[in-house]
């Protein structure tokens, strides 16, 4: 008898102890905002106590529509909004920064030749990502399963303008290589929505919905699958959704389901 009083005894703490770490209130806490096309887009994250559980950004139609159609290119790129993630996340969610880019009129290679935008989600600090230069040539040794990576050499007046006759790794500096779906490269069609993985120094350092400003004016809620990472080490998350709220007219975009660092 005593032992089974001691038994039971033990499955009520467990049970009491689980109780309690399922009560452990879910956070959310804000980031930093900045404005891009005469809106403010923001970073926030969900935390429930030591744990990330969501984390991305805020994205209002008004900073999509307000995209101007004629935007002259510039090199290297200038971003339309730069912003650092949430402490929790930076510190336990593996992601750092977020950057807004605006493409008017898309890029090399040829299915992304339409306007879209780029946003990448950091997993290096902000300095290492302002260092890349892409004079480091090293590809990944390894790439998520179905998505490629290649050379693109560009127009005349893109060479002139940006000095370089070739794009390798279509390494852009200040963001790094950019790896894509093969059946998108090798598609005739221009891409809708795509999950775009970065790297440089041959790692990876970001992952990036790249979405057509169509696609986003369409104002409807979608998702974006997030290939296994071969190289990705640090914590980082494995499910994309984008939830399209009506009331706010704004994009609210959100990564989950995070592994933990290897």
């Amino acid at each position: 008898m005593p032992h089974r009083v001691r038994t039971f005894s033990a499955v009520l703490l467990a049970v009491a102890a689980g109780a309690c770490a399922s009560a452990t209130p879910i956070v959310e806490v804000n980031g930093s905002c900045a404005d891009a096309f005469k809106a403010q887009v923001c970073t926030w994250a969900k935390t429930q106590g030591k744990n990330v559980v969501e984390v991305g950004a805020v994205v209002p139609i008004s900073s999509i529509e307000n995209a101007p159609a004629d935007d002259p290119m510039v090199w290297p790129p200038v971003a339309a909004a730069r912003l650092d993630m949430p402490e929790s996340v930076r510190q336990t969610g593996g992601l750092t920064e977020f950057t807004m880019y605006w493409e008017a009129g898309g890029h090399p290679p040829g299915p992304y030749m339409t306007p879209h935008f780029d946003f990448h989600f950091y997993t290096v600090p902000p300095a290492e990502r302002v260092a890349i230069d892409c004079t480091d040539n090293t590809k990944p040794a390894t790439l998520p399963a179905a998505y490629g990576i290649v050379d693109v050499p560009l127009p005349p007046d893109m060479a002139k303008m940006m000095g370089v006759n070739t794009l390798v790794g279509l390494c852009v500096p200040k963001m790094g290589m950019h790896t894509l779906l093969t059946a998108e490269l090798e598609g005739k069609e221009a891409f809708k929505g795509s999950m775009v993985i970065g790297y440089y120094h041959g790692k990876p350092i970001f992952i990036e919905p790249m979405l057509t400003k169509t696609m986003l004016l369409e104002k409807k809620s979608f998702d974006l699958p997030i290939p296994s990472i071969p190289g990705l080490s640090s914590a980082h998350p494995t499910r994309f959704h984008a939830e399209y709220d009506a009331a706010k007219q704004s994009y609210r975009f959100i990564f989950s389901a995070f592994t933990p660092a290897a």
